[in-house]
């Protein structure tokens, strides 16, 4: 078979590419901006990738085409495919389908925390030996790639909460049918197309609803809006998980910066971790991707030792330059408790040192300006901040700027925000990157100003 997949250098829509590639399909793509990590993942494995959705970068032999919910009606590959009634499908659909059949599903969700709770579960079970298959959203440091069949019984998937396409509005999520099901957290977010809170809810108790009665529910306990979700009706057993007293999954700090930890499974200690990351939202992130491992027969104290050698995702705090005595970060965290959170992790790591911020308010929650009030905030760890308000930015970024307790400037683009970080960065301070777009590829020029003036 032949698939042209329109979107493919989305994180879930390349994992799909991947997917189908290693199944034995022949497949190409199209999207309208195409970078790395995804990019790079593609060309090695031999796809061949088209800039722009336009209805000639379709091959007359392909046999479906997979569309992407970023691509909408009047695009005219959709408007192609329509009037030529040619078959489609979504990624989710298309998963569903080929991939997930006669395997047990393991299906992270949550507004935060998804790609690397997903990451540290199948790190686990591979850990385990049991050979899992994956579709991450993003590139697992640990294998190389963002998603592969693997050999063994468990798919473990990113369950996102977003809509599947232009034609299917219901969330990706509630077309995995998962045996168990992560519900790492719930907070407002996509705001382009939920009204409000309730109306995601709704679509994660869709997700529960999903679930059979011999599978679980690893579910935050410390989460009040997930409390709500289950009080709608639950069907399945239910662990939670928590920091401190009273979880079915607590875990007790060693160190202050979440770098090491104990695991404690009704009120026995398994195992303690000692592992690279960073901050309390990843203490939460691995007790729940414990726990689901433990749900499918993992005996998780013989695992633990291995997540001393866990690399997680490119883009999640990662390292891409350390000159000069500035270290330079990486980081997709987007959405204000994640921004917070993960800059409570590195000062907790730093200490002392300064934090200098670079943002980029890109998602679609952020552009409009759903987050704004927030954004100030969510940034009280940075000691300075240069905040990209494109000129296309539908709100004004000067009432962020101005809350803000550090040193703050805005800037119309890249060049400028790199100019910037150039006259404010001093030897010791950590330099943050923060969006979760290709943002210009502004981390890796900064790392190239930095060495030319090293």
């Amino acid at each position: 078979m032949k698939l042209h997949i329109l979107g493919i250098a989305g994180t879930f829509m390349g994992g799909v590419a991947a997917l189908a590639r290693e199944l034995g399909h022949a497949v190409e793509g199209s999207d309208q901006a195409v970078y790395p990590p995804m990019s790079t993942q593609l060309e090695k494995l031999g796809i061949q990738l088209s800039q722009g959705c336009a209805a000639d970068n379709i091959s007359p032999d392909c046999d479906a085409i997979v569309i992407g919910n970023a691509l909408s009606r009047g695009n005219p590959a959709v408007e192609h495919v329509l009037d030529h009634a040619l078959p489609y499908t979504s990624g989710a659909e298309w998963l569903r389908d080929h991939v997930l059949p006669g395997r047990t599903t393991i299906a992270v969700a949550g507004t935060h925390g998804k790609t690397t709770t997903t990451t540290i579960a199948t790190f686990l079970l591979e850990a385990a030996g049991r050979a899992p298959g994956f579709l991450i959203g993003g590139v697992a440091e640990d294998f190389g790639v963002s998603a592969r069949i693997g050999a063994g019984k468990e798919f473990v998937v990113e369950a996102d909460e977003y809509d599947t396409a232009f034609f299917d509005k219901r969330s990706k999520f509630v077309h995995y049918r998962p045996q168990v099901a992560i519900l790492n957290n719930l907070e407002y977010d996509h705001a382009d197309i939920f009204p409000d809170l309730a109306a995601i809810e709704r679509q994660f108790h869709h997700l529960v609803r999903t679930v059979p009665g011999n599978g679980r529910l690893i579910v935050n306990g410390e989460d009040k809006n997930l409390k709500r979700v289950l009080e709608m009706g639950c069907w399945t057993p239910v662990e939670t998980f928590g920091i401190g007293d009273g979880y079915d999954w607590s875990a007790r700090l060693v160190e202050n910066d979440g770098s090491a930890f104990d695991v404690i499974h009704k009120d026995a200690v398994v195992g303690t971790v000692r592992w690279p990351m960073l901050g309390r939202h990843n203490v939460m992130n691995g007790l729940a991707a414990l726990a689901a491992c433990h749900a499918v027969g993992v005996d998780v104290a013989s695992v633990i030792p291995a997540l001393a050698n866990f690399r997680s995702v490119k883009r999640r705090l990662e390292v891409v330059g350390d000159v000069g005595d500035v270290t330079v970060y990486d980081d997709f965290a987007h959405h204000p408790t994640a921004i917070m959170t993960t800059l409570a992790g590195l000062r907790a790591r730093v200490g002392n040192a300064r934090i200098v911020v670079a943002m980029e308010p890109r998602s679609n929650s952020m552009r409009l300006g759903a987050h704004a009030d927030a954004l100030a905030p969510s940034l009280e760890g940075a000691d300075a901040v240069v905040f990209l308000a494109r000129p296309e930015l539908p709100w004004d970024a000067v009432k962020v700027i101005g809350a803000l307790r550090g040193e703050a400037i805005a800037v119309p683009d890249a060049d400028a925000l790199i100019a910037e970080l150039r006259k404010r960065v001093h030897a010791g301070d950590h330099v943050v990157f923060m969006s979760n777009g290709g943002f210009d590829g502004a981390p890796r020029r900064f790392v190239e100003v930095l060495r030319d003036h090293t």
